[in-house]
């Protein structure tokens, strides 16, 4: 009856992180697109990823797909550890120390890592994330941690 198991649980996992989500952002307040609340963008994203979740379930009753290859402990280690890095540092190195070293240990995860494409991506998404978040959105981060600063 399954016909892609690679759809089924991609679908199940995205359902399970847009409804955590959606139920973790309940706690707090949704306000309007033009004054958003802290449970406003969450619960956004929740319901996409549960819609995107949906799509795969479907496909995985319709569509045959390849099936699922085999599971990279050592890629998933690195991962994880790369993103605990990050919060660990962010406080105290601040976004332009943290955000490129997560970019370039999670790179060194795949089998097919290059320098020069991860440190172009580790400096753009920087960028953009010190424009959107500290800067636009005004999220009390900083830039330059106070280890760097003194």
């Amino acid at each position: 009856m399954i016909r892609s198991t690679r759809d089924l649980w991609s679908g199940l996992i995205y359902i399970c992180f847009g409804a955590t989500a959606i139920i973790l952002g309940r706690d707090y307040g949704m306000g309007t697109a033009l004054k958003m609340g802290a449970a406003y963008f969450p619960t956004l994203l929740g319901w996409l990823l549960v819609l995107i979740g949906a799509i795969a379930l479907v496909r995985a009753f319709v569509a045959q797909s390849a099936p699922i290859g085999s599971f990279s402990i050592k890629g998933l280690t690195i991962v994880v550890g790369s993103v605990l890095l990050f919060g660990l540092i962010v406080r105290g190195a601040g976004m332009a120390i943290a955000l490129p070293l997560l970019v370039v240990v999670s790179a060194l995860a795949s089998s097919r890592f290059r320098w020069t494409p991860t440190l172009l991506m580790a400096a753009g998404l920087t960028v953009f994330c010190v424009l959107v978040f500290l800067k636009g959105l005004g999220i009390p981060l900083p830039i330059v941690g106070p280890w760097l600063v003194g």
